[in-house]
């Protein structure tokens, strides 16, 4: 056992404010996503990006399985998306609406920007494991008009400009 309190743990790390991304795929099964704060840009040569997902997550395995994945970066007026796809044991993608990438990936619509990728390395990491993903495909930011949803102190919160 680790001397941190865990409690007091995240809420330190909490004052760490990230984005908010929903990572996406789609097997024989059907989409398949869920919410994920853990994103961050690794590599320019190769294009490079890395997410965290627990060990315990379901969905994750099923995305694995396929080799790839997409990141939907939301947009500030997308936490109520961000909440869904946090939510276990429910159809995530009722009345979302989205497109396909080229690889097939579902992209959520109305979103800051998103990004296409295959799996390039996955390293475990305490109850995490750390994915590594090749960027093959992404959208141009359209943050002029969709500025991204952030997770603050345990809250989704919005940039404010000077």
């Amino acid at each position: 056992m680790s001397d941190i309190n865990q409690r007091l743990y995240r809420d330190t790390v909490g004052h760490f404010a990230s984005g908010i991304t929903v990572i996406s795929g789609i097997d024989n099964e059907g989409e398949i996503g869920f919410t994920c704060q853990s994103f961050y840009s690794v590599s320019m040569e190769p294009p490079l990006v890395s997410f965290s997902v627990m060990t315990t997550s379901t969905t994750y395995p099923r995305i694995r399985a396929t080799g790839r994945f997409s990141v939907n970066v939301l947009s500030c007026q997308q936490d109520s998306v961000a909440s869904q796809f946090a939510r276990k044991g429910t159809d995530k993608w009722a009345g979302i609406r989205y497109s396909r990438t080229a690889s097939g990936n579902p992209v959520i619509e109305d979103t800051t920007m998103w990004l296409d990728c295959d799996i390039w390395a996955e390293h475990l990491a305490g109850d995490h494991h750390i994915v590594i993903g090749r960027v093959k495909g992404m959208s141009p930011p359209d943050w002029h008009i969709h500025e991204p949803l952030l997770f603050f102190r345990g809250a989704y919160c919005r940039l404010v400009r000077s």
